[in-house]
C-alpha cells in the first residue's frame, strides 16, 4: 500500500491518478483533517504489531501494510472548534503531532521524503552550508537583523545589484524576491524586526532542477526578457522554458547534495550566469514541477509515480535514523 500525506493539490492528484490507473492501492490523508474531524487509533492490545488506523473524510485505512509513504504537502492540524483558548488549542495540536508523527516514524516503510529530514532541509542556511561543502557555488549572501550591517552590505554590493528575500514562501505572507532600490534604504531600520536575506543579484537564466531518486530533470527558465527578471516565479508564463542537460560534474554535485540532506525528492533552483557558471539558490523539498513538466515536456510526474510503485513492489529499504544521518555527512 502507498500512503500519501497531502491535501488535494494538483501534483498529488496527478501522481495518485497514475498509481491508481496502474492498479496500486493508494490512500491519502490531509493533516488538516486531524484531530477534528479525523480519528487516530493505535491499538497495542495483543502484544504484537499495533493496529494503526486513520479515518478522515478521504477514507479509512489500516497502515500495517504500508510499504512506501509520500510526504508531499502538509497543512496545520485542525483542532475542535469547541476549544476556545490558545492554551487548549495548542495542547490539542501538540498531542496530535506526537501521536501522528510517532505513528509515521514507526511505520516499516520507505519515505519520500522522511518527514524529519524534510523539515530540517527546509532551512536555507543549512541548505547553503551543505551546498558549499559539496562544491556548489553560492551568491554572496548576508542574513541579518542588524540595519547597520545590512546597509554596509548593500553599499558594498551596490544599490540595484542587491536583492532581498524571505526565508519561506508563506501562503498568507508571500513576497517575491526584490531588488534594493534607493527608496528602500529609508526603510532598512525595519530589518531589526526579523532576519532578512540579502544577496548579490546574479544575472542569467534560471534553472529548475527536479531530482526524483537518482533521476535529474533540468529545465531552463529564461526570464531575462520578461517584465520581472528578478524573480521568475512571478513571470513563468512570460519566460522561455526548455529542457536542458546539465554538466556531469554539476549533476554529481547535486545528487551528493540531496544525499547529504537525506532527500529523495527536491526541486532545486539555480541560475546560469552569462559566463557559464552555475549558482545555487535553494532546494524546496516539496517544490512544484508541473509548470516545467508541461512547458518542457519532462516526464516528472511519471517518474514520481514509478518510484513510488517500484518501492511498493519490492518493499521498504529501511535504515535507522542514525544510519541516515551518518550517510548525510559522507
Amino acid at each position: 500500500m502507498i500512503l500519501v500525506i497531502s491535501y488535494d493539490e494538483d501534483h498529488t492528484l496527478d501522481v495518485m491518478g497514475r498509481l491508481e490507473a496502474a492498479g496500486r492501492e493508494v490512500v491519502r490523508f490531509d493533516l488538516a483533517d486531524f484531530p477534528a474531524p479525523g480519528v487516530i487509533n493505535l491499538d497495542y492490545s495483543d502484544g504484537g504489531p499495533p493496529d494503526c488506523t486513520l479515518t478522515a473524510p478521504t477514507g479509512s485505512a489500516s497502515l500495517a501494510n504500508c510499504r512506501v509513504a509520500w510526504w508531499r504537502r502538509v497543512r496545520p492540524f485542525t483542532v475542535h472548534r469547541s476549544l476556545r483558548t490558545a492554551r487548549d488549542q495548542g495542547f490539542a495540536a501538540s498531542e496530535t503531532e506526537q501521536a501522528l508523527h510517532g505513528l509515521f516514524h514507526g511505520l516499516d516503510c520507505s519515505w519520500i521524503n522522511p518527514p524529519s529530514l524534510d523539515a530540517i532541509a527546509h532551512h536555507k542556511p543549512y541548505q547553503w552550508e551543505t551546498a558549499r561543502r559539496v562544491g556548489l557555488e553560492l551568491p554572496r549572501t548576508l542574513v541579518t537583523n542588524q540595519p547597520e550591517r545590512a546597509r554596509r552590505f548593500i553599499q558594498d554590493v551596490g544599490v540595484g545589484r542587491t536583492v532581498f528575500k524571505s526565508f519561506l514562501a508563506r501562503a498568507d505572507a508571500w513576497r517575491e524576491t526584490r531588488l534594493v532600490r534607493p527608496a528602500d534604504l529609508e526603510h532598512l531600520d525595519a530589518v531589526r524586526y526579523a532576519p532578512v536575506i540579502f544577496q548579490e543579484f546574479v544575472p542569467g537564466a534560471d534553472l529548475r532542477v527536479t531530482v526524483v531518486g537518482e533521476r535529474v530533470f533540468a529545465a531552463e527558465i529564461d526570464a531575462s526578457a520578461t517584465s520581472y527578471p528578478v524573480d521568475m516565479r512571478t513571470v513563468v508564463d512570460e519566460a522561455r522554458v526548455r529542457p536542458v542537460t546539465l554538466p556531469p560534474a554539476l549533476t554529481d554535485a547535486l545528487l551528493r547534495f540531496m544525499r547529504r540532506l537525506g532527500l529523495v525528492y527536491g526541486a532545486i533552483d539555480l541560475r546560469r550566469r552569462p559566463d557559464g557558471r552555475y549558482v545555487f539558490f535553494e532546494v524546496n523539498p516539496a517544490g512544484q514541477w508541473l509548470f516545467v513538466e508541461q512547458r518542457a515536456g519532462l516526464p516528472i510526474s511519471a517518474e514520481v509515480a514509478a518510484l513510488l510503485a517500484r518501492i511498493d513492489e519490492r518493499g521498504p529499504e529501511r535504515t535507522t535514523m542514525s544510519q541516515t544521518l551518518a550517510g548525510s555527512t559522507a
